[in-house]
């Protein structure tokens, strides 16, 4: 167990450093935010209970439980709960200790408040990829906040107040704490809008010098043949080196030049298609390209893709088309439209990261969908977690029972994979039988495991 969580934290850890600078950064604040909750809640709660002031240490400790489910929610990798109980306990602190311990008096003023501006700042930065009435609501909130306690002299007991020659010395530590706080967040976040700003400006560049490659990662059948490969977007930045997706696409979502970025890897892959078809050993290989949600939707995406295919001069059965869950929720009607009329050209359709998202058995039935892939996440613990077992042995039985096909990522061990197959599962992507490689190496590696 305990293994198992330091493992965790390592890899959250290992996946901040492959996010964008923006998000490494709040992650690693939010972190160091909820280990500093019990800190804090502890030493408040010492001083408040040999003082006997009970209903003060009922609040500490509301603050280290709320630090702890803040801390398991991120190693989760759940950041909007994470961040909704982090604000909602600082709100709370803060208005409480205000209210209880600091209000206004002749001699000395309220100063506990002033830490909710910071705290509205933070929250823009926090939910900034979250819905605008989220986002600003919760910087409202807190606005609010300081607005009726600074104009506001109520208090609901005496019983808790500090005395006011303590309270006129924290009154200017806490001043200043709080517009130092204030000042480094508004640093961070115009920095942030600038990195951002950058990184749009880096990746028109790296579209108009051509600075983007694929690497393949094979996609083995049962007797261990290569019959296909997963094509993954890498940038060589000029400056920063190889560059994998997690560090470029989440912004190019945003900015919609995932849809510029999206059809260069469909005219890359199809080119690798076609040269491909001269050579025993790949004539066979089928491409697996991810698809975004802005890239399909766009009007006239399916007439794109069989002009592409036709130009190319490629045969459309090997070239697939993966769609994530989150994509297939959205405008059925035209993602069934745009399905039914690449599939009768020969174009294939996966469903990729299956499990993880919010599609329904009637949202499965009605899409041409040939092949399911097993989520990594469930791969990683199918051995020893049996609800992750369940949920492998019941979307090989689905898939089996629709006429699609199943394949199992992120298989890293000889284990995992004689448990796939066990239970059905023919084809099979992960460490265990290769890495994403370039072009270069991929093909001989091909040849390689064809002789």
């Amino acid at each position: 167990m305990l293994q198992t969580f330091f493992k965790r934290v390592a890899l959250l850890w290992e996946a901040s450093d492959l996010a964008l600078i923006g998000q490494r950064r709040e992650r690693r604040m939010r972190l160091l935010a909820s280990l500093m909750m019990p800190l804090v809640g502890l030493g408040w709660g010492l001083f408040f209970a040999i003082r006997g002031y009970w209903p003060i240490v009922l609040m500490d400790l509301a603050i280290i439980l709320c630090g702890i489910v803040v801390f398991i929610l991120t190693l989760n990798h759940r950041p909007r709960s994470a961040n909704l109980v982090l604000f909602g306990a600082l709100l709370l602190l803060i208005v409480g200790s205000t209210l209880l311990l600091d209000p206004q008096t002749l001699a000395a003023p309220r100063a506990t408040h002033l830490y909710l501006l910071p705290v509205a700042v933070g929250a823009l930065m926090a939910f900034r990829d979250e819905p605008l009435w989220l986002r600003y609501g919760v910087c409202l909130t807190g606005l609010l906040l300081f607005v009726g306690l600074a104009a506001s002299t109520w208090r609901p007991s005496d019983l808790y107040v500090l005395p006011d020659d303590l309270r006129m010395v924290g009154s200017w530590v806490q001043a200043g704490t709080a517009t130092l706080l204030l000042f480094l967040l508004l640093h961070i976040l115009q920095s942030d809008a600038a990195e951002r700003s950058g990184l749009e400006r880096d990746l028109q560049v790296a579209l108009r010098e051509e600075q983007f490659v694929l690497h393949y990662q094979p996609q083995v059948n049962h007797a261990g043949r290569v019959i296909g490969a997963e094509a993954l977007i890498r940038w060589q930045h000029p400056q920063r080196g190889l560059l994998g997706p997690g560090e470029f696409i989440d912004h190019a979502e945003k900015t919609g030049l995932i849809i510029p970025i999206g059809q260069w890897v469909l005219e890359q892959a199809c080119a690798c298609l076609r040269q491909w078809s001269g050579d025993p050993a790949l004539r066979e290989v089928s491409l697996a390209v991810n698809i975004s949600q802005k890239q399909f939707h766009r009007p006239g995406f399916d007439s794109e893709i069989l002009a592409l295919i036709e130009r190319q001069g490629i045969d459309a059965q090997r070239l697939e088309l993966e769609l994530t869950e989150t994509l297939i929720v959205q405008d059925m009607e035209d993602l069934v439209r745009k399905m039914a009329l690449l599939v009768e050209h020969g174009v294939r359709f996966s469903l990729d990261d299956f499990g993880t998202g919010f599609s329904s058995l009637s949202h499965l039935k009605r899409l041409p969908l040939g092949k399911l892939k097993i989520d990594r996440s469930f791969i990683c613990d199918v051995l020893s977690d049996a609800s992750s077992a369940t949920i492998v042995r019941s979307v090989i039985a689905l898939g089996q029972s629709m006429g699609m096909m199943v394949i199992a990522e992120g298989v890293e061990t000889e284990a995992q994979h004689a448990f796939l197959v066990d239970n059905g599962c023919s084809q099979f992507q992960g460490y265990l039988f290769g890495r994403p490689m370039p072009l270069a190496d991929f093909v001989p590696f091909v040849r390689r495991l064809d002789t």
